[in-house]
């Protein structure tokens, strides 16, 4: 059964076909640096395939959510979990734990992606619903959620999890959602 869990060394092969699949899409390419996903395969990208690249890459996700460590200045402590199914890499999500006003206007508390392979089969609204405590525990009583205006299965996504409908900013659809 998948659970959502911090990122680890056991699905290394899964991981790196998900990302092969992303990249085929083209995330991670230039214009992609306001995602995490496309900022991960820009910055790690390379050096991932490696065990020791792999490892360095997830203790850069475990320091970003790490509270005694400073974020570096304009960014915010994120907390990066993958959704498995055994040795199946299905999704990330990302929960930050503030808004600075950039991330108000785009970028929300939460982030997810869905592996290509794995997409129309509910993981999504499954990832983000398993996320939500998660989000409480930091004291978040509700979080935002941006997605793209044609993003349709994102939206659906955040509706099924309770997500309310606030406004729509250049292009980007911002909804509430509660954590409990």
């Amino acid at each position: 059964m998948p659970a959502l869990v911090e990122p680890t060394i056991a699905v290394h092969e899964s991981f790196l076909r998900a990302m092969d699949d992303f990249a085929a899409e083209g995330r991670g390419g230039p214009e992609d640096t306001d995602s995490a996903l496309g900022r991960n395969i820009i910055d790690f990208a390379a050096s991932w395939r490696t065990v020791a690249g792999f490892a360095a890459f997830l203790e850069s996700l475990q320091t970003e959510g790490d509270v005694s460590v400073a974020p570096p200045d304009g960014w915010v402590h994120s907390s990066t979990y993958w959704y498995l199914d055994g040795p199946t890499f299905l999704g990330c999500i990302r929960i930050r734990h503030r808004l600075t006003p950039h991330l108000l206007e785009m970028g929300g508390h939460v982030g997810y992606d869905v592996a290509p392979a794995a997409r129309l089969n509910g993981y999504g609204t499954a990832m983000l619903r398993d996320a939500l405590p998660i989000a409480a525990d930091l004291g978040l009583d509700r979080v935002l959620i941006t997605c793209d205006s044609d993003n349709l299965g994102s939206r659906r996504i955040i509706q099924a999890n309770g997500g309310v409908f606030s406004d729509e900013r250049k292009g980007m659809l911002r909804f509430w959602v509660p954590t409990s």
